[in-house]
């Protein structure tokens, strides 16, 4: 670990991040280089592995941050509101994940092959932000669902966070994906991340 004030780790951590989702934007898991997010940072390329050793670590602690923010939405959802009717609910909660739209992209990418290239205390603070998320998912059902019992709650766990992985492809949808759809004489009807989840919740709730 590098010399230096915590402050300033976590400031260098966080230009490192910002410079990963910047370049991720415009670019592709596999086109980013440690190289590519070097040059996007104040620091030589060097010192960027005295934090990360490699790329996957990176994008799991952007991963992190996406669940940090989506947390922060869902405490205020918790917080700001002493009853929520379902449809209520269900929309508040598809507005949160529909500000998340990178948090679904990374969802979308192979998870195993991230978490198999980070050092285990990576993973285990990537997990903590993850695991927050399914315990304020489970307060806010039992605070504005109080006729669930926690079995339904398990399940409505166990069946919305897999359904989570699978938004992002069939929302961001390409022009090529679509001619090739049209093509193939597919009758598909293209929703947003709102569309999709809301109708998800309002089904589950």
């Amino acid at each position: 670990m590098p010399k230096g004030s915590p402050e300033r780790t976590a400031a260098r951590k966080e230009e490192i991040i910002s410079a990963c989702e910047k370049l991720y934007q415009t670019m592709s898991f596999k086109d980013i280089t440690l190289k590519e997010i070097g040059n996007e940072t104040s620091f030589s390329r060097p010192t960027i592995y005295n934090y990360y050793q490699t790329k996957e670590e990176i994008f799991l602690a952007l991963f992190e941050r996406e669940y940090v923010r989506w947390n922060e939405e869902l405490l205020s959802i918790l917080k700001d509101n002493e009853k929520l009717i379902k449809e209520q609910l269900a929309e508040k909660l598809a507005l949160s994940i529909a500000n998340r739209k990178q948090l679904l992209k990374l969802l979308a990418m192979n998870n195993y092959d991230m978490e198999e290239n980070s050092r285990p205390e990576l993973l285990t603070s990537f997990k903590v932000a993850y695991g927050e998320s399914i315990k304020n998912v489970c307060r806010i059902l039992t605070k504005f669902c109080p006729e669930k019992t926690v079995k339904e709650i398990q399940d409505f766990i166990y069946v919305f966070f897999p359904f989570m992985f699978g938004i992002y492809p069939y929302t961001a949808v390409t022009d090529k994906q679509r001619q090739a759809m049209k093509e193939a004489s597919v009758d598909f009807v293209y929703q947003s991340i709102f569309e999709l989840t809301n109708n998800c919740l309002l089904k589950l709730l």
